[in-house]
């Protein structure tokens, strides 16, 4: 129960540990524009039951074939994927409609900064999954972060998004940067103002048309994902103002977004997408599910360019789960694609695809990336990387504007000063106020 895993959390980490320790891991990703667009197969029609499966991005089912997969073991099935790009447009979206008690898919994905709010004011519009599974498949602390104070839980987990630094180390090369996985990571191992400071060095011989990182928004995400504490203390107190992982993290994003080293480009935009497959930046933040979002974005052009080194600091960014919501009319049907889809079985395949790294740990053993992926990504060893940042990653309580706050202080505070020349203080400044107002304060 939640009341019940908010203390202990870091003790459940413990488990997740142990389970890591005997194999290898994944996470998740984007795609699309600001709005929907149906994929995955299936028109219905001809008596079938078309199941829509509303997602933020490249999930990996369709690119995995799991949905082609399911509807030849389920002819009367037809599934139609609804992919929004950004999540802090689609979850709105997704309130919206469950308000309304219509227009919702017949599942529905959640992000990890949107399950606390889902949990805590939408879980009478979901269906209790509990009763339909076998929670012990799951990491209990995926399972604790979807489960409402009296024991419901409203969604089944996908993924989890333990951190590396993914770099072209054919740019590195031409910048005089050292290039090996191994040594890069001890160069910024345990700080990620070292790894800032590497930017420097970079720019000094940056090849023509090139930046060091994608954005200072992505810096303050990686390095806010190894903190103790985000906006939250662990009873559920907002504390964002005065959470020292909040400091640490701004502080380095303001070290990039006031030097030279950012290609102030915003994440997930159609800017951002374009940068990977010209080449415009050397590294990014790399939680599990960016490998298939590099996969999808850079294309034949990044073959082999690409390279995997450890991150700073241990860290989590991203993770989700399907949720059914009550309104749907194919409720039945929906419970038992979900189950089928975050099953561990069906999680191995989406990490052979794109690395994205699942929550059920009966899975490690077996994961393998396919040979394709590790050979644009210079033959990384990916399954280790992220294992070994798994490993301690620390328990993080995401509180129920965790969202709302990481999209003003990346999307106002950041930006004021990355791409609008704005001081350090005054990007404070805007984010506080915008804060304030989500908060009601």
């Amino acid at each position: 129960m939640r009341t019940s895993t908010r203390g202990s959390r870091r003790l459940t980490t413990l488990a997740v540990v142990a389970a890591l320790t005997t194999g290898l891991l994944a996470g998740c990703a984007e795609d699309s524009d600001d709005g929907s667009t149906g994929d995955g197969g299936g028109n219905g029609g001809g008596g079938k039951t078309t199941l829509t499966v509303g997602t933020f991005g490249t999930f990996g089912y369709k690119q995995a074939g799991l949905y082609d997969e399911y509807m030849k073991a389920h002819p009367d099935i037809s599934i139609k994927e609804n992919v929004t790009t950004r999540t802090d447009v689609y979850w709105p979206k997704v309130l919206t409609r469950l308000q309304a008690g219509s227009g919702a898919d017949d599942i529905q994905a959640i992000e990890i900064m949107n399950v606390t709010e889902a949990v805590e004011t939408q879980a009478d519009k979901f269906v209790d999954l509990g009763k339909e599974v076998d929670k012990s498949q799951w990491l209990d602390w995926k399972n604790a972060q979807a489960t409402t104070k009296d024991g419901k839980l409203i969604g089944l987990g996908t993924d989890v998004g333990p951190m590396a630094i993914c770099y072209r180390k054919d740019l590195f090369e031409k910048a005089g940067l050292e290039t090996d996985r191994t040594k890069l990571a001890a160069q910024w191992k345990g700080d990620w103002g070292k790894y800032v400071d590497l930017g420097k060095q970079y720019m000094k011989k940056a090849p023509n048309g090139t930046k060091f990182v994608d954005s200072a928004s992505s810096v303050y995400n990686a390095t806010l994902g190894g903190a103790d504490e985000r906006y939250y203390k662990d009873d559920g107190t907002v504390d964002w103002d005065k959470s020292q992982g909040v400091k640490n993290a701004w502080d380095v994003a303001m070290d990039v977004a006031t030097s030279d080293m950012s290609a102030k480009l915003k994440q997930f935009d159609k800017p951002w997408d374009q940068g990977y497959a010209n080449g415009t930046f050397a590294t990014v933040a790399c939680p599990a599910w960016m490998i298939g979002y590099i996969l999808e974005k850079s294309g034949e052009s990044g073959k082999g360019k690409w390279d995997v080194a450890a991150a700073p600091t241990a860290a989590n960014w991203g993770g989700s789960f399907l949720g059914v919501p009550t309104s749907g009319k194919h409720q039945k049907e929906a419970v038992a694609l979900a189950k089928w889809l975050t099953a561990p079985e069906q999680q191995a395949k989406v990490f052979a695809k794109q690395a994205s790294f699942p929550s059920t740990p009966s899975a490690y053993s077996g994961l393998k990336p396919a040979a394709a992926t590790t050979a644009y990504f210079s033959n990384a060893p990916i399954t280790q990387i992220f294992s070994d940042s798994a490993k301690t990653i620390p328990s993080q309580y995401f509180g129920i504007k965790d969202q709302a706050i990481n999209t003003a202080m990346t999307d106002i505070g950041i930006l004021q000063v990355e791409q609008k020349g704005k001081t350090p203080d005054e990007g404070w400044e805007a984010a506080s106020k915008e804060i304030k107002d989500v908060l009601g304060q």
